[in-house]
């Protein structure tokens, strides 16, 4: 499970009066085990810099995140071992094959070769990875190296899983597979949370939902719990109202 309060974020400002960039702010929500949690907003919402603070990559200015009841600022390490991430720049060493690039991860991860080789073996027939597995990444398509940077981050088996944007540049027979992948995932009993911008894709996907705009999360609940609230009986009517605009959402 993890949990997210009150998080803030600022950058430093651009231009002649340089005032400092609100992020985030004031962000909170709980993502449970065995349940898929969307962070859904338009690009530039916050949906990344929110699930940086999420993996330790950023420090919040204010709040805490909790991950399985750890405190990420008190001991980063033991976090990070229970977290998968795939993170929005997911770039894959192009002199490795895929196998390969998995095998690293899972050495970093302190794992023996068998353990590894058992747990790719697992994933590659999860993720249809079987026939490009031990081919050199370099000219893998968006598909191919998406697939790869997922299997490196659960080569250890975590409980948590955080997916930014999974999706983006997929076509539509490598996302349905991918969403039946995360759908495996939650079977599993793991907390999964993914981030995207596209309302047909958290509708379909998430038992929860944090909608974020402009830094800020305007509302949260299941999906049937977000149409009552904004009394629209279709959802993708009920994320725009919520937004406040169409701008930077896809259907």
């Amino acid at each position: 499970m993890i949990v997210a309060e009150h998080l803030r974020k600022t950058f430093p400002g651009k231009g002649k009066d340089k005032t400092p960039v609100i992020a985030v702010d004031d962000v909170g929500f709980s993502a449970r085990d065995g349940e898929i949690t969307g962070l859904l907003g338009p690009n530039g919402a916050g949906k990344t810099t929110t699930l940086r603070m999420l993996y330790t990559l950023m420090t919040p200015e204010t709040g805490r995140v909790l991950v399985d009841g750890v405190d990420v600022a008190h001991d980063p390490e033991r976090v990070r071992r229970s977290l998968g991430v795939l993170p929005d720049a997911r770039g894959v060493y192009k002199r490795l094959t895929a196998r390969e690039n998995i095998d690293y991860f899972g050495k970093l991860h302190g794992m023996s070769p068998s353990d590894i080789a058992q747990r790719t073996d697992k994933l590659a027939a999860a993720l249809q990875m079987q026939d490009f597995l031990d081919r050199s990444t370099e000219g893998f398509s968006q598909g191919q190296r998406t697939k790869t940077a997922i299997a490196r981050a659960l080569i250890h088996d975590p409980k948590n899983v955080i997916l930014d944007e999974p999706t983006n540049g997929l076509d539509v027979m490598t996302t349905r597979g991918l969403r039946g992948f995360l759908k495996e995932l939650r079977a599993e009993g793991r907390c999964v949370i993914f981030s995207s911008h596209i309302m047909q894709e958290v509708a379909a996907l998430c038992d929860r939902i944090v909608v974020i705009a402009n830094g800020r999360v305007t509302a949260q609940g299941t999906p049937d719990e977000l149409r009552a609230q904004t009394g629209e009986p279709n959802l993708e009517d009920a994320f725009v109202k919520l937004i406040g605009s169409e701008e930077g959402l896809h259907a």
